[in-house]
C-alpha cells in the first residue's frame, strides 16, 4: 500500500435547520438531499457516508441535540474531498446554507485522518469536533483552512490551505 493509502479523511459537520425537515421552509433542502448524497456516493475519493439502514442521512441524532443534523463521510484524500465539497453541485447548497440553516456559535466542521479500511463512529466525531473547539486545529482535528497532512506522511511541515477550497462565510 503506498504512502498516502494508509490513511483516508473522516469529516463531520453538524447543523441546526431553522425548522423541521418535514415544513415548507425545508422543503428545498430536503428535496436536494437524495441528488447531493448520490453525487457525493459517486464523486471521485468517495469511501463512505453516514446514514440509516433505509439510506436515511438525516436521521442519526448525536452532539446531545436531537435538533441537529449530522452529516459524516470518509475520503481517499483532503483533495477529493475538497473538490467535492466546493467544486461540484454541493457548492451551490453550501452557498444557500443560511436559507436552511442557523447560524451556529462554534466551530461546526472538523476534519481527520483514520486508517485506510476503518470507519468512524459518531462518538469519534463528537470527540474530534469538541477537540478541535477547545485546542484548535491539531493533527487530532483540524479545518480545511489549517489542514495536516496524514500521519507518518512524507510532508513533515503543516500543509498551507489551498484557497479554491475556502468558501465565503
Amino acid at each position: 500500500m503506498a504512502e498516502g493509502e494508509r490513511f483516508h479523511l473522516a469529516q463531520v459537520n453538524i447543523g441546526l435547520p431553522r425548522a423541521s425537515l418535514g415544513s415548507a421552509e425545508m422543503a428545498e433542502f430536503v428535496e436536494l438531499l437524495e441528488p447531493i448524497n448520490a453525487l457525493a456516493d459517486t464523486s471521485p475519493g468517495f469511501v463512505w457516508r453516514l446514514q440509516t439502514e433505509d439510506g436515511n442521512a438525516t436521521a442519526v441524532r448525536a452532539f446531545d441535540d436531537d435538533r441537529l443534523i449530522v452529516n459524516m463521510s470518509v475520503w481517499v484524500t483532503l483533495e477529493s474531498l475538497g473538490e467535492f465539497v466546493y467544486r461540484s453541485a454541493h457548492s451551490g447548497v453550501m452557498r444557500r446554507r443560511r436559507e436552511w440553516f442557523r447560524k451556529m456559535p462554534d466551530l461546526f466542521t472538523a476534519l481527520w485522518w483514520i486508517p485506510a479500511g476503518t470507519l468512524p463512529a459518531v462518538s469519534d466525531a463528537e470527540e474530534r469536533l469538541a477537540d478541535l473547539r477547545r485546542n484548535g486545529p491539531s493533527p487530532r482535528a483540524f479545518t480545511f483552512r489549517e489542514p495536516f497532512p496524514p500521519p507518518g506522511s512524507n510532508d513533515a511541515a503543516r500543509r498551507a490551505p489551498d484557497d479554491r477550497w475556502l468558501c465565503p462565510s
